[in-house]
């Protein structure tokens, strides 16, 4: 007599199976089941449980599999019947436990494709390593999506919804939308030019009918006859002005990448600026780089000053003009019978037992820049010459480099094709030779690792060639407006604020001279012989004499102010904040080597037993042992600079000389030693002790001498 079952079968098909309909699909998998029935199970009962577009990592957002669960739970059905254990889970930890489960619930599992009759066929080793193999496209699946949205998003392919003044046409290209783009013009003009805030602007844009962003694309949709679900309010939001005046998409820069999820259902977490994909001029550009910089630059001078309010007399300078003896700011002198003025501060509060006058016209003080600039513009022709000569080049350097990213994104494809079969053939070598698994795996792994290697090296030399291109770009752009400012201050009377936002930082008015110190970039490109040369500004221009102006007054003698122009001469090299904004920073050798620099440090410290620090010119830029979070990345010493520039190798001898790497750390060096490239101090390798009675031995001075040497050769090269 046959016996009779009630058996329940089970089919699902997940988003990532479509690829694959004709094998995984439920109709396929049911058929599969039906046929194995008949053949081993011949009158017994069959109903089937199916989950489509559900994934196989979790059982609990599966409606079908619940349901059924609780029928085979109450011993409803006898045997469960599966495709493959795949359909069954793709999660390895969770898989097992629920099969567990079941059988524990005296449910008989069968998987037809696996060939496992479980717990008649009790083979849990090889349930196991079914369990792993399932899972392994999952995870899988995830770094691929991960891949794609990357690399879509390197070739820059938006993957969101166009930000507000833009559309996505036909052809997935960004096109403007010329009402939304007046809309934001008018917005980044309310902000700089008639100086309104954020809920100033939100409430304007509300009471003149404006349609929010939302609004906009609602409308755009039901236009096209599709249907829009999303919540939709009349009112612009405060959030919403300030993003569109933080977002430099508008000046035609693509930046993708700011955000990534760690975990499949975690939250969003802000990247590092140097993981974020940058791509300059990606797409036309609603507002001039010039209007972007001056929001920008105010916004960060809002921060700290927060007057909002009609001022009845604009002056200019306020917040850039300093007192240069007692460091106060100068105060305006706005009245309609006197020309605008400035004094100091400190003078006007209490008088002379305060400070001296330091007064000041507007007007001479629009003389001066205007002499300073004028002068620039004449003493500076042949670097104009050379920057020019930079802008019209800028397309075809651009040009070169995107075609060389392209070739090298060619390579990198072949070689992680190649990967791939390495591995597959990796599986099949195993399986045909298991009694040569040890040697099979030694070989592949090293194979593996020299393409994996060679992988990174290609995604290394993209990603520069990526940075070399926006660099070009954000220097040539840089350069650009700073001429363009030039230019317009020339032909302008008075003077506005936001040129000088642009270009000056600080005034310092003394009695008989002024000091100008103009903003980083602007004082980097006027100091540089070439925009090749902006990376690091090393070459200077021709010589500018100090500008001389000469104030005049009724009752008072003539006052003769000197202004000279204050640059520290230091190099400068080009980054940029998380916003994209330009950023020039003092150039340093040493600050190139910093990570390898951290693991010399960390394996000097251990081989001597003490701290140890590696400097630059100017602060630690590694750091090992027990000091590092007291000196790494402090400035250095007076006394340690002095040691480096008379070149000399420091051995403490316990005496009551002491020398500290820091002002204010309490560790003494023990040893130290100049690093010297080229002829040129560069920095110093010091090995540190918190007892001042540590003396220096062979062992120390040796150590660091050969440290400093070994890293001279790496900044030479």
């Amino acid at each position: 007599m046959i016996e009779k079952f009630d058996i329940a079968g089970y089919c699902r098909i997940s988003v990532d199976d479509d690829l694959d309909r004709d094998n995984v699909s439920i109709e396929n998998q049911k058929a599969i089941i039906q046929d194995f029935v008949r053949q081993k199970f011949p009158g017994s009962t069959l109903t089937f449980y199916e989950d489509r577009d559900r994934s196989g990592y979790t059982f609990e957002q599966r409606e079908g599999y619940q349901a059924l669960r609780k029928k085979l739970m109450g011993h409803k059905y006898e045997i469960l019947i599966v495709k493959d254990f795949s359909r069954f889970s793709r999660r390895n930890s969770r898989g097992l436990v629920e099969l567990e489960d079941l059988r524990d619930a005296g449910v008989r599992i069968i998987s037809i494709g696996d060939g496992i009759d479980f717990p008649n066929d009790d083979d849990w080793l090889k349930i196991q390593f079914q369990f792993l193999i399932n899972e392994m496209p999952v995870t899988d699946t995830s770094k691929k999506v991960k891949n794609v949205i990357k690399r879509r998003q390197a070739d820059g392919k938006w993957i969101c919804a166009a930000p507000y003044g833009y559309i996505i046409n036909k052809r997935q290209e960004f096109e403007i939308v010329p009402t939304e783009a007046d809309i934001v013009r008018t917005i980044f003009r309310l902000y700089n030019e008639e100086g309104w805030g954020y809920k100033k602007i939100a409430n304007y844009l509300t009471e003149q009918g404006i349609p929010t962003p939302r609004m906009a694309e609602r409308d755009r949709k039901e236009a096209a006859g599709e249907e829009y679900k999303r919540a939709v309010k009349a009112s612009w939001a405060i959030v919403t002005v300030q993003g569109i005046l933080d977002n430099d998409f508008y000046i035609g820069t693509l930046r993708q990448g700011k955000y990534t999820r760690k975990k499949i259902n975690g939250k969003d977490v802000r990247q590092a600026e140097d993981e974020q994909i940058v791509i300059e001029n990606h797409h036309q550009a609603i507002i001039d780089y010039r209007t972007f910089a001056v929001t920008r630059a105010l916004r960060e001078k809002r921060t700290t000053s927060h007057y909002r309010g009609i001022k009845k007399y604009d002056n200019v300078y306020s917040g850039f003009l300093v007192c240069g003896d007692c460091g106060s700011p100068m105060f305006a002198m706005s009245r309609k019978d006197l020309k605008s003025a400035y004094t100091c501060g400190s003078y006007h509060r209490r008088g002379r037992a305060g400070c001296t006058s330091h007064h000041i016209r507007t007007d001479k003080l629009d003389e001066l820049l205007k002499s300073y600039i004028r002068q620039v513009m004449e003493h500076s022709a042949d670097m104009l010459e050379r920057l020019n000569q930079d802008l019209a080049r800028e397309q075809e350097d651009v040009t070169e480099t995107e075609q060389s990213a392209d070739h090298l994104a060619e390579v990198l494809v072949d070689l992680q094709n190649e990967l791939k079969a390495t591995k597959r053939q990796r599986i099949r070598d195993l399986m045909k030779h298991p009694d040569q698994e040890e040697l099979l795996e030694e070989t592949y792994d090293e194979l593996e690792a020299e393409l994996q290697k060679k992988i990174e090296g290609i995604r290394h030399q993209i990603d520069m060639l990526s940075d070399k291109r926006n660099t070009i770009i954000q220097v040539n752009r840089a350069a650009r407006t700073a001429m363009d400012v030039f230019s317009d201050i020339l032909n302008k009377n008075p003077l506005e604020r936001n040129d000088l936002e642009l270009i000056i930082r600080q005034i310092k008015v003394f009695e008989d001279h002024l000091e100008i110190e103009l903003q980083a970039d602007v004082d980097a490109i006027l100091r540089a012989g070439t925009l090749e040369d902006a990376v690091n500004f090393k070459n200077g221009m021709e010589h500018i004499a100090p500008v001389t102006i000469v104030q005049s007054s009724n009752k008072r003698p003539d006052k003769v102010f000197h202004a000279n122009v204050i640059s520290d001469g230091d190099p400068l090299e080009i980054y940029t904040d998380r916003d994209g904004e330009v950023i020039f920073k003092k150039y340093s050798p040493m600050g190139e080597l910093g990570t390898f620099a951290g693991e010399l440090a960390e394996a000097l410290s251990r081989t001597a037993g003490l701290s140890c620090a590696i400097c630059d010119r100017d602060a630690v830029i590694a750091a090992a042992g027990g000091a590092k979070k007291d000196i790494f990345e402090k400035a250095i010493s007076n006394d340690l600079e002095t040691l480096m520039e008379q070149r000399h190798i420091y051995e403490h001898t316990g005496s009551d000389d002491t020398l500290h790497v820091s002002d204010n750390d309490p560790y003494q060096v023990v040893v130290a030693a100049p690093i010297i490239s080229e002829g040129d101090v560069t920095g110093c390798v010091a090995l540190l002790s918190d007892s001042t009675d540590m003396v220096a031995t062979e062992v120390e001075s040796k150590l660091s001498q050969t440290a400093a040497s070994f890293l001279a050769r790496h900044v030479t090269m």
